[in-house]
């Protein structure tokens, strides 16, 4: 494995406490996914290394106009750890983030594994054991967001936390493209958005996930938790803000940014 590419993993792991850093084009390519994800595989050995546990992945640029934005054609991923959920209704310490913002999305819960890389939205839907209306807290150690898609990708996808719906509902019956989502900030609507808006269907963007990850021979398995991608305009967030996303026909989550002032 390069130096470079050591040195570039380093420097996002201490950005977590030692502040952000600069855009990675002196070493990335903003369009080298090879090299990025490379970066993302060293992190996310390091982590489970150091006792963190993966618990999912989550889809991200899953809407075309972010992937016109940074001149892309594909989503993107990353992992998600045990220590990153946040409880229905918790608190998050803003002394955790650097510059966080909240999406809502549609979660999901596998109830068997994603093993072929020929995956489709339908065998998807026969894995899924629970569907859950989620807020993720995306977060990125490049300073002021100035990132390409090698800079979120390297970066984990940007994540940081999520807030999963206590009661997930079956598949079965579920309009997943018709649901029509709000999210709101101190009780003002703050995004609005639809199903459809991640790849036309959340389980158009999990298919891809599942037939990217068994590629790399990574498959998705039973229990993970999914992260299907925005269904909105991502918010950002001030100490003291609740959070709270509603998804029609699935259900609400919320959560606190530090403590009200």
């Amino acid at each position: 494995m390069s130096e470079k590419l050591q040195q570039t993993a380093r420097e996002l792991r201490e950005a977590y406490t030692g502040g952000a850093v600069p855009p990675l084009r002196h070493i990335l390519d903003p369009f080298d996914s090879d090299g990025a994800y490379a970066v993302q595989e060293i992190n996310t050995r390091f982590w489970k290394a150091h006792g963190r546990k993966i618990v999912g992945r989550k889809a991200g640029l899953t809407a075309e106009a972010v992937q016109r934005q940074l001149g892309v054609d594909q989503p993107d991923f990353g992992v998600l750890f045990d220590d990153m959920s946040i409880a229905n209704g918790g608190v998050l310490d803003p002394d955790r983030c650097l510059q966080p913002k909240a999406e809502a999305e549609i979660a999901f819960i596998l109830g068997a594994d994603l093993q072929s890389p020929e995956t489709t939205p339908v065998q998807v839907a026969q894995a899924v054991a629970s569907v859950h209306t989620a807020i993720e807290i995306v977060d990125s150690r490049i300073a002021d967001w100035k990132i390409t898609f090698a800079d979120t990708v390297a970066d984990n996808g940007s994540s940081a936390f999520f807030v999963l719906s206590d009661d997930g509902l079956p598949l079965e019956g579920l309009d997943l493209a018709g649901a029509a989502m709000r999210m709101k900030v101190n009780e003002k609507t703050a995004s609005t958005g639809i199903g459809a808006a991640v790849l036309g269907n959340p389980l158009n963007a999990a298919a891809w996930l599942a037939r990217t990850l068994a590629k790399r021979g990574e498959p998705l398995r039973t229990g993970d938790i999914l992260l299907a991608g925005a269904l909105g305009p991502m918010v950002g967030l001030a100490p003291g803000d609740w959070v709270e996303a509603s998804v029609e026909g699935i259900g609400s989550c919320a959560f606190a940014f530090g403590e009200a002032q």
